[in-house]
């Protein structure tokens, strides 16, 4: 840590913390001090002078900062605007506290918030105005605003957030965030230069994308703007980039399993994926087979499944043989007691299945069609219900009747069964549904496999009815025991045997 002096401010940095390459390792910010040209721009000598206590852990500690207001940028003449941003741009670096005591210093935050809004209004309608001076300054000021540690969450161990019940915790400063937010978005798209200074390194990327586990949605879908903007302006951080998001994906999947961010780096991911060039890497096949598969196990995925299903569907429009691992993946994480995880792993199955190649579909089928068999024999209607749309799918449908031998075996005993023995009306109509489609492909083999199930039914009947009379066949030797007498009464009742022996 440093004690700085300048003028009336005394500010507590830490310079470790910065670490931009692209900026002076000592940052001293002149709130006070005002280049002589732009003196007469700042309201008159009496302007006010707002003494800031703000107080932010491992950010930056400001304490007798003077704050004051000067004049808009475009009454100063062009050769004094340059200056007066740059004083603008220091002064926005000032911290308060929005957390412990929100209503404290409320004129000083309005300063800041002004400032900021002016800044923004100005790069927006003026072109060019942001020189190679302040690129720097704008970074810092950008840093020292955004990059800090996220609270703990607010609910570490219990629930997983259901984005259409429950309500987001926001970011209480998101006020004086967002607004930093918005001029960086800018540079990113306008001027590469700019982009430069904010990407020297891999440290802002890195300090980007730790901040993904905002829990407020809205710093997140910023976030989300500028690492997918600044991805597609430098070619040589796309690598970091790709590999610090797996890295955040590996936590999550193996040690944390909590990430708020996961469904927007998702999000990024894909368009990603979709800009890939053919053929694929090696490197990005690992991706989609050690990363996005095993995603499919955590507990949470109802938050990010769309975006993670969208991924793995365009791997599979890039390579189709990139299927036949990616369905036996399914199959491999396909949950046992999760209902509702059921459905959503079924409704991404009939995605992949809308784009899959016939000769990939071959390879998968008795597999993926004996899970679905599972599926439709679910007593929760709603699994069975999903598997049985299915046969709601031309495509999917054309792709059964070319392979109707193989596939109507594996399936008919369950539709069979079920079609009497389910408890919902619901599912009794899909599976008349499916067997009446089944029949009109191939009324032979239909008429087979029903002969077929009704010799195995009547053959385990006999079974049963076989190892129930040899059951009672031991009974009556166990009885002509001489020593039957000297066993508990307990024992020696016939039901109590039947029990026993069953």
């Amino acid at each position: 840590m440093e004690l700085l002096q300048c003028s009336s401010l005394w500010i507590l940095f830490n310079i470790d913390s910065l670490k931009l390459s692209s900026v002076p390792q000592i940052l001293v910010l002149r709130f006070h001090s005002v280049p002589s040209t732009a003196q007469k721009w700042i309201n008159p000598p009496s302007f006010p002078r707002y003494p800031v206590l703000s107080i932010s852990i491992d950010r930056l500690c400001v304490t007798q900062a003077v704050l004051f207001i000067v004049s808009p940028i475009p009454d100063a003449p062009p050769m004094d605007r340059e200056e007066l941003f740059v004083q603008k741009l220091r002064q926005c670096c000032v911290l308060f506290d929005f957390v412990t005591d929100p209503l404290s210093d409320l004129k000083y935050k309005e300063v800041k918030r002004a400032g900021l809004n002016e800044m923004v209004e100005y790069i927006t309608h003026n072109r060019d105005v942001v020189t190679e001076a302040i690129y720097p300054e704008a970074v810092i000021m950008f840093s020292i605003n955004l990059f800090r540690t996220l609270p703990p969450s607010s609910n570490p161990t219990g629930a997983e957030f259901d984005p259409e019940e429950d309500e987001p915790t926001l970011e209480a400063a998101w006020p004086h965030l967002q607004v930093p937010i918005e001029p960086s978005i800018r540079l990113v798209t306008n001027n590469l230069d700019a982009c430069k200074h904010m990407t020297s390194g891999h440290l802002i990327p890195f300090q980007l994308l730790e901040l993904f586990d905002s829990e407020d949605p809205r710093e997140r879908d910023f976030l989300k703007t500028i690492l997918h903007r600044i991805y597609g302006k430098f070619l040589g951080l796309r690598a970091y980039v790709r590999r610090q998001i797996n890295n955040i994906f590996y936590r999550f999947i193996y040690e944390t399993e909590h990430h708020n961010g996961i469904a927007e780096l998702l999000e990024i991911l894909g368009s990603i994926i979709n800009g890939f060039a053919l053929p694929l890497k090696e490197e990005h096949k690992m991706f989609l087979i050690r990363v996005l598969l095993p995603l499919h196990k955590v507990k949470s995925l109802s938050v990010y499944h769309p975006q993670l299903a969208y991924c793995v569907v365009q791997f599979l429009e890039k390579d189709s043989s990139l299927t036949e691992p990616v369905i036996m993946g399914l199959l491999k994480f396909w949950p046992k007691t999760h209902s509702p995880k059921e459905v959503m792993f079924l409704n991404e199955l009939e995605e992949i299945l809308d784009v899959i190649e016939p000769s990939e579909f071959v390879k998968v089928m008795e597999p993926l069609f004996r899970q679905l068999a599972k599926c439709v024999s679910s007593p929760h209607f709603q699994v069975a219900e999903r598997a049985l749309y299915y046969w709601n799918n031309e495509y999917i449908m054309s792709l059964i009747s070319d392979n109707a031998a193989k596939i109507l075996p594996i399936m008919f005993p369950a539709l069979y069964k079920n079609s009497k023995s389910h408890w919902n009306k619901t599912i009794h109509g899909l599976i008349y549904n499916a067997l009446k489609l089944f029949m009109e492909m191939n009324q032979k083999l239909f008429d087979d496999c029903t002969q077929q199930y009704k010799a195995e039914k009547q053959k385990e009947k006999y079974k049963l009815k076989e190892r129930e009379e040899m059951w009672y066949k031991i009974e009556a030797l166990a009885k002509q025991n001489p020593q039957v007498n000297t066993l508990p009464l307990a024992i020696k009742s016939s039901k109590f045997n039947f029990f026993i022996f069953k």
